[in-house]
């Protein structure tokens, strides 16, 4: 496993050795001893898989401590734009974003940690599974990000107005955002 870390601490993107001969190929996206080696949180509480048709986004989704989560997040069909932006208070890093493209072709994995709101534009129809770690869903615990608040600038790589839920488009800006996560100084987890 290739972990490379990026500017934001803790997150980082994760390539599997893939295996391939004629009849195909092979990887682990996952292994609990190796995510431990890593200094990666390694238990997962869930296990989710979406589908989006092209132009949707969602997000930015985080869930409130104690029921924070990390997810290891893999397209496995299609492409997407993947993003996230640090809210953890206090962070060096507070309020920076990060995105890459997620495709079935490059099978590149993005490992969020716990603090970060996360989101994501389809630029095919795609698929989208995320192992979630340390806590699995709870309704009482959803926040979000505004994916298009000014005082981040995500550069989302579409053009025109995407498909947004209602709710998602309620989600306060960052200058609004009251975030319940408090930077420790850690990198990973």
């Amino acid at each position: 496993m290739n972990t490379a870390p990026t500017l934001l601490p803790g997150l980082v993107v994760v390539e599997q050795k893939v295996f391939n001969d004629e009849r195909g190929w092979f990887m682990e996206m996952y292994n609990a001893a190796a995510f431990a080696a890593a200094g990666l949180e390694a238990d997962v509480a869930q296990i989710n898989h979406s589908f989006s048709r092209k132009g949707v986004l969602r997000g930015l989704h985080f869930q409130a401590p104690p029921h924070d989560q990390t997810k290891l997040v893999r397209c496995v069909r299609g492409r997407l734009f993947d993003a996230v932006v640090d809210i953890r208070r206090g962070s060096p890093t507070f309020g920076k974003w990060f995105g890459l493209e997620l495709s079935a072709e490059n099978r590149k994995m993005l490992y969020v940690p716990r603090g970060f709101a996360h989101g994501f534009y389809a630029l095919e129809d795609c698929e989208l599974m995320y192992l979630c770690g340390h806590a699995g869903y709870a309704k009482e615990a959803e926040g979000g990000l505004r994916y298009s608040c000014q005082e981040v600038g995500i550069k989302w790589p579409f053009e025109g107005t995407p498909l947004v839920n209602e709710r998602d488009l309620t989600f306060p800006t960052f200058g609004s955002l009251k975030s319940p996560f408090v930077f420790d100084g850690q990198a990973a987890g």
